[in-house]
This record gives structure tokens, sequence and C-alpha cells, in this order.
């Protein structure tokens, strides 16, 4: 169901307000025109006719940046289509981390630097404790969000971590099992406390904070949690085409945009209630510009076993578990994804179901569609 609201509308009605009192950079700017500009006639687009009833369809092009909204499903259904190839029959856990918000400040003035710390010390965590415990390698993905539900800064990453590892004579080591059958990953107190000197080691050098700052982070109970794990591959997947290619906020979360400002709905999880909050345009904005990562950030990492580095030893695992991959395929067009996974096939006539959809003009940036098409009773605008 197409949502009431859009973000591009928040952006358009609010950006020179919110221009005029943050004086964003030129980045910004261009990624909030991006998403203001997505499948309108600014970006251009072409006209499709039905060969069987005739029916006429103007689609505009999509910005297809990463922070847009409308940009993602394709993106994340071919992504996780790739990762299919890489599973192994082995429970996998979902491990979070997460710092205080007593570093927002640096995270705000030194983006790359922290992200990149936060990455790094995490999967330095899961590896120690992978060589420690069972002696052996393991495997991670790593997803970073910087966001809270209302928007705040709130920089986290999201991991998905096999249950054991490989160890040195290329042999596959297990998680333990309890009496009560249950499988565990590690100890998360422990987890948090290695996470917490791993990454205020690595800040003292990337950028040398202020001592009483050190001190209360030291103090600070640091979180690091690991939910049970998924029950199988399917639901790593069902995972990871979830948050992989998630934005700060979605449209279908907007309740109304007016002279009041921007009307949301959020979770509150601290007591996992459902809420609403207003805030003035610019602000609104002003939340969501700061979770524009910097340009060409990699915000989706593979470590381990799961990095481009170790696909040999990867496939070496999957054959000793009878894992017989398919001969590789040809990278798949955003229409067999549309078919194939989102259950839509842009070429069959939305108005007859039986026609197929034949491009019949291009249309140019910022140029309208011919009158002749726009006049046509059989038109229908469509944003595809």
């Amino acid at each position: 169901m197409k949502p009431a609201f859009e973000l591009a509308q928040v952006i358009g009605r609010f950006e020179v307000e919110f221009v005029a009192k943050h004086t964003p950079n030129a980045y910004i700017r261009r990624t909030l025109n991006a998403i203001r500009h997505c499948r309108t006639s600014v970006l251009g687009g072409h006209v499709d006719k039905c060969d069987s009833c005739g029916h006429i369809r103007i689609s505009y092009n999509s910005c297809r940046n990463r922070h847009c909204p409308k940009c993602q499903n394709t993106q994340r259904e071919a992504w996780v289509e790739s990762r299919k190839q890489d599973l192994i029959p082995v429970p996998y856990f979902h491990v979070v981390f997460t710092v205080p918000d007593k570093l927002n400040g640096l995270f705000i003035r030194y983006p790359v630097i922290m992200y990149n710390l936060l990455f790094q010390s995490s999967w330095q965590t899961i590896q120690q404790f992978s060589f420690t415990r069972r002696q052996s390698e393991t495997g991670m993905i790593s997803i970073l969000h910087t966001w809270g539900q209302n928007l705040s800064l709130h920089p986290h990453v999201h991991c998905v971590v096999p249950g054991g590892g490989v160890d040195y004579k290329s042999h596959w080591k297990g998680v333990n099992v309890s009496e009560n059958n249950k499988v565990f990953l590690f100890d998360v107190k422990n987890l948090s406390t290695v996470f917490r000197g791993k990454f205020i080691e690595a800040l003292k050098k990337a950028l040398p904070p202020d001592k009483q700052l050190v001190e209360s982070l030291y103090k600070h109970n640091w979180v690091a949690y690991a939910k049970e794990p998924f029950a199988g591959a399917d639901q790593v997947i069902e995972y990871l085409g979830r948050y992989t290619h998630k934005v700060a906020i979605s449209n279908h979360r907007l309740l109304s945009i007016d002279e009041n400002g921007v009307t949301f709905r959020w979770c509150d999880y601290r007591d996992n209630r459902q809420k609403v909050m207003t805030l003035e345009g610019h602000e609104f904005i002003r939340r969501f510009a700061q979770h524009i990562l910097p340009k060409g950030f990699v915000r989706i990492r593979h470590y381990g076993l799961l990095s481009s580095s170790k696909r040999e030893l990867l496939r070496e695992l999957q054959a000793a578990f009878g894992i017989i991959l398919p001969v590789k395929k040809e990278r798949r067009t955003w229409k067999e994804i549309c078919v194939s996974h989102l259950h839509y096939n842009p070429d069959v006539c939305p108005c007859c179901g039986k026609g197929r959809m034949i491009t019949i003009e291009r249309l140019l940036p910022s140029r309208a569609p011919p009158i002749f098409i726009t006049n046509n009773e059989n038109t229908r605008s469509n944003q595809h």
C-alpha cells in the first residue's frame, strides 16, 4: 500500500528552513535533493504502452540513493540473494554492539573514524572470543545503523555470527550445547567488557580524548547482547533482508506533514510501546541528516570466514557439509528480482493483466511527457 506521506514531501516543504538554520554541507544537500526528486520528472523516465489494451504508464526514474526510503527494495533483494551462496548448516546468532551516548559528539565531528572504530572493535571482540574459547576462526557480517526510533543518534552494529569456527586443521568446531539443548555463543557480559576495552584503547590512539571522558566511559556499562540463534537458513536470510538496507525512517511511519511540523510513529523500547512524536520540520530534517553516512562509506562489512579473502576456505567448508552450489549465475536484472522476490512483474500490464508493456518514449530529465500522452484517458503515472 502506498504511504500517505513521504520523506520527499518533508524535504520539499522544510528544506529551505533547514538549510538556513543548520547550514549543511554540499554533500548532505545533494543527498536531500536526490531524495526529494526521486521518481519525479526531474530525473526523467519513460513511457510504456500495453500491446493489448493500449494502457499507457508513465514511470519516472529513481534516485538510487542508499538513504532514500523508496530505493531499497531491489537493491536489498539482490544483495540477499548473493548472500544465500555463503550459508552453512550451523546455528547463526544475532549480536548487537552499541556505544554510550557520551560519544555522540565525537561521532558527529569524526564520523568516519568513529564508525570504523565501531566496526573494528566489534569484530576484534568476536574474533578474540572465537580464538580463546574454541581455538577457531569464525566470521561475521556487520551492518551499521546510526539511528534510534525517534531519529536520535544511536550508533550500533547488527552482526550475524555463525555458531562456531574452523580450527587449524580446517575442521569445523561448533558452539556448545547445554543440558536443555540450548546453544550459546559467548557470555554477553564478558563480550561487553572486552568490547568496551578494545574500543576505548583504539579511541585513545585515533583521537586522544579528554581524560575525564575516558574515565567516565570505563565506568559506564556498555551494551552488547546476543539473541537466541536463528531457527535456520531461511530466518538468517529474512533477518538480513530486514536490516541490511534499512534507512533512518520509512515513509509508512509518517503520519502527517503540516504547519505544526512532522508527526511520525516510533517505538519506545524502554516500555516497548508504539508512540507518536511531532517535530518542527527543520528539526526533523536535521535529525534525519545526521544519519546520512559520509560519501563512499561502507556500511555492510564481511569478516573472517565470510570475507571475500576467505571465499575458497568457505567453499571447502560448504563442501564438507555436503552443500553443492549451483553453477554461478549471471547477475539478474531488477525486473527479474521484482518477479522472483517482490512478486511483481513490471512488464505485465497493470490494467488488463494480459498485455506486455512496451517502452514507446524516453523522457529527458526535467521534461514533462508530451501532451498527447498526458491527455490520453488510458494514461496512469506510476513510480517504479
